[in-house]
């Protein structure tokens, strides 16, 4: 049995959320291990709609553990918040069913503020954070003055500590104009709200490798998409975080040899939520069209998506840089009755046609795409559950989507429901 990794290979809100579900009925174990409340996943089960930003998808399935990693940066309110409105929904959260990593860093009131302070001040140039304090949180982190979860289990320490991070923030807040952080404050509400975290917390490292030695089945949820990855996305309009499956394992604290099958979510068209470059981006009457089918609007901030063509230059380099086995291809019913389907295929480049997404933001910027047109169908896919129930030219488009990435489609969703899934091949038993 392999234990598997589930990354974005677009810029986000491919549909992670169904496909974890829908795999974590195999798996033991559910994993986050990077990205913070700025993520959000939308589980619908047996009717009940679940919108998670923190907790992995694991959690409304009964019997399976779910585990926050160390690479999350963790919003300790926003995570009592989101437990607390899954309780009401009847979902049971103890220490038997949640861990979390006593490493994982902290995201505070201060770096909420600064997030939003930043934004402010960039005007015209603003990078579209969610303004939830990820950036600065892994700032802190990077720069070895954050807080983390282990230090709500010593509050007498707090206080030099906090008064150590200060130095810092207080200093960027004089030089914003804003005033500064009473650190007395922000100790007293954080030992209001260690309480509410502390029963989950442990050393995960440790937990996972007894996991995996014991043979249980580790599904690790990645958050966002590859073209948001700090390093191999369309900088700076980026998360703040890894976010390609290598980062399952030093975001967990697993070995990298323990990692086995890479799924990539990847929906049969593209989208985008804020600023950024988007080759094939339509701000026409299919990009609407698209939005519209699609109900495109994020499950955190609730903004509109930008809506294009699927691009396969960007999930074929996704593909190599993330070590994509195969992929889970979402939102297909969306096509449904379109004449013509627009595939991107290369770009061009000033006089030149290129394969790939270049790195310097003039460039991304000012690439144009190169498309190849495939037949429509006009019968719905919604809730097809075989090949059988699928349109020939659907096959079609789908097959001319594998031929043009180098990887084969795992699986195939054509609703939101967790049932309407055509599985070509399990992960787990690759």
């Amino acid at each position: 049995m392999a234990n598997v990794v589930v990354v974005g290979s677009q810029w986000g809100d491919e549909g992670k959320g169904k496909v974890v579900d829908w795999l974590s009925e195999r798996a033991d174990v559910v994993v986050r291990f990077q990205g913070g409340h700025n993520a959000g996943h939308t589980l619908v089960v047996d009717g009940n709609t679940y919108k998670l930003s923190l907790l992995p998808s694991g959690i409304v399935r009964p019997g399976k553990l779910s585990v926050i990693g160390n690479g999350v940066v963790i919003d300790p309110w926003a995570l009592a918040d989101e437990i607390g409105r899954l309780t009401e929904q009847g979902v049971a959260i103890t220490a038997e069913n949640l861990r979390i990593a006593d490493n994982a860093t902290l995201i505070l009131p201060l770096h909420r503020e600064l997030d939003a302070f930043r934004e402010e001040a960039a005007g015209a140039a603003q990078i579209g954070t969610t303004k939830r304090g990820i950036g600065p949180a892994y700032e802190d982190k990077v720069g070895r003055r954050a807080l983390r979860v282990c230090d709500l289990m010593e509050p007498n320490k707090l206080e030099a500590k906090i008064e150590r991070l200060l130095v810092h923030h207080n200093a960027l807040r004089r030089g914003l104009d804003r005033h500064e952080i009473d650190g007395a404050e922000l100790e007293s509400q954080l030992r209001d709200i260690s309480g509410k975290i502390l029963p989950y917390v442990c050393s995960v490292w440790s937990l996972l490798d007894k996991e995996r030695r014991r043979g249980r089945r580790i599904l690790f949820e990645g958050a966002q998409g590859t073209l948001l990855d700090i390093d191999h996305g369309t900088y700076p309009y980026v998360t703040s975080s890894n976010t390609v499956a290598a980062q399952a394992a030093t975001g967990s604290g697993t070995a990298p040899s323990a990692l086995g099958y890479v799924l990539g979510i990847t929906k049969a068209y593209t989208t985008r939520v804020g600023g950024g470059p988007f080759p094939s981006e339509d701000s026409g009457e299919d990009g609407n069209l698209l939005g519209e089918r699609g109900h495109e609007f994020g499950t955190v901030t609730g903004r509109k998506r930008r809506c294009g063509w699927f691009d396969a230059v960007l999930v074929r380099q996704a593909i190599r840089t993330g070590g994509i086995t195969g992929i889970a291809l979402t939102k297909l019913d969306v096509l449904d009755g379109f004449d013509e389907i627009k595939v991107c295929t290369e770009y061009r480049l000033g006089d030149q046609r290129i394969d790939h997404l270049p790195a310097s933001r003039d460039d991304q910027s000012n690439v144009e795409p190169i498309y190849e047109t495939v037949e429509g169908w006009s019968q719905s896919t919604e809730g097809a559950r075989s090949w059988a129930d699928l349109p020939a030219q659907a096959v079609k488009y789908v097959r001319r989507i594998e031929e043009l990435i180098g990887a084969p489609v795992a699986l195939l969703s054509t609703s939101p429901r967790r049932e309407d899934t055509i599985l070509v091949h399990d992960p787990f038993q690759d």
